[in-house]
């Protein structure tokens, strides 16, 4: 989603075409093969870029797979600048977006279109109904639902023809919701925590993928950005999104990933952040793969079947990511536990 710049730029530097086209074919070359967009990110530059790189190169663009989303409605981005931020899943906001998609990814259709959040104004048969259009006439593949609720996800199905082939969550070591609703039932911390009841259950039944948005936790375990600051690079948010992927400018300068050093008296990490990232390390080191391995390997290790979605644009971590499922496949179970209390800062109930 940081794909061709910074969010409220005017217009794309020339130096991102660059950094943008390394990112796509070091993921190409790793195996990567469907690649996620949004209408909003960086206000459609993202396609855009993406959408020149695949069509300077003929077999890339056949390699690909695409999906990208609609629905969140940002003053100055796809909203007019004096509008609140909101959003429209009404027939004629989605055609509008899915169009202008097409048009800025120079292709005739997506894999997927994803509704990006739920819009409570819009019924869910007039949606379905515009969704059902799109995908008759060859538009999209299937339909995706991202950040919604399992009665979103039942009663759009209910609705829809068009077949509901995923559902998008945020999900890493750093926001593990879905395993932390599981222990903490009849457990007092339990009303703290929020995750859709029943969706891992009903995706499992119906075959719908779960895609897990900010895999990589921001790069805050791995050596991306120092544990104490992981707060401040949060940016512009569903934009929560855009602060919890990899920060790509220290990257793109060649200047070195920053590795977590603070500690506390006698040496030791003394923070949660840090705790789990020298553990991360030990577990890369023993089982010899990269840091990035682990952390996204910890979530491939869940019995969900989930895809995680890479935000990094810094080729050698797109790489590095590629090797979770060997990670996963190496890590025991207390390695698993291990690295999940480390991240939740307390002992299980």
């Amino acid at each position: 989603m940081n794909l061709g710049g910074a969010w409220g730029q005017e217009r794309i530097p020339a130096a991102q075409y660059d950094a943008a086209r390394d990112a796509v074919h070091a993921a190409h070359r790793a195996g990567y093969t469907l690649f996620d967009h949004a209408d909003i990110y960086i206000g459609g530059d993202s396609e855009t870029v993406f959408g020149r790189i695949i069509g300077e190169d003929a077999v890339l663009r056949q390699a690909v797979q695409v999906q990208t989303k609609c629905g969140i409605r940002l003053p100055g981005n796809t909203a007019p600048a004096g509008a609140p931020a909101h959003y429209r899943l009404d027939r004629d906001a989605v055609r509008s977006s899915l169009e202008g998609s097409l048009q800025r990814l120079g292709v005739d259709r997506v894999e997927r279109l994803f509704l990006h959040r739920p819009d409570p104004l819009t019924p869910p048969e007039e949606t379905a109904a515009a969704l059902d259009e799109l995908h008759q006439e060859g538009l999209i593949g299937s339909v995706g639902l991202s950040n919604m609720t399992t009665e979103h996800v039942v009663e759009l199905r209910r609705h829809l023809r068009a077949p509901v082939t995923a559902v998008q969550m945020q999900l890493s070591l750093a926001h593990r919701n879905l395993v932390e609703a599981q222990v903490l039932a009849n457990h007092p911390d339990g009303a703290a925590v929020s995750f859709p009841r029943g969706l891992p259950e009903l995706c499992a039944a119906e075959g719908i993928e779960i895609q897990a948005w900010g895999a990589l936790a921001g790069g805050v375990y791995s050596g991306a950005t120092p544990p104490r600051a992981s707060a401040a690079a949060h940016g512009p948010s569903d934009q929560g999104e855009a602060g919890r992927r990899d920060r790509p400018a220290a990257d793109a300068a060649g200047e070195p990933d920053r590795a977590a050093s603070s500690a506390g008296a006698g040496g030791l990490p003394d923070t949660p952040e840090e705790r789990t990232s020298a553990l991360v390390a030990r577990l890369a080191e023993r089982l010899e793969v990269p840091a990035e391995a682990v952390v996204v390997g910890w979530l491939l290790r869940l019995p969900h079947g989930i895809r995680p979605v890479v935000g990094t644009l810094n080729p050698r971590r797109i790489a590095a990511c590629a090797q979770a499922p060997r990670a996963a496949q190496l890590m025991t179970h207390e390695d698993w536990y291990a690295l999940w209390t480390a991240a939740r800062g307390r002992p299980l109930p």
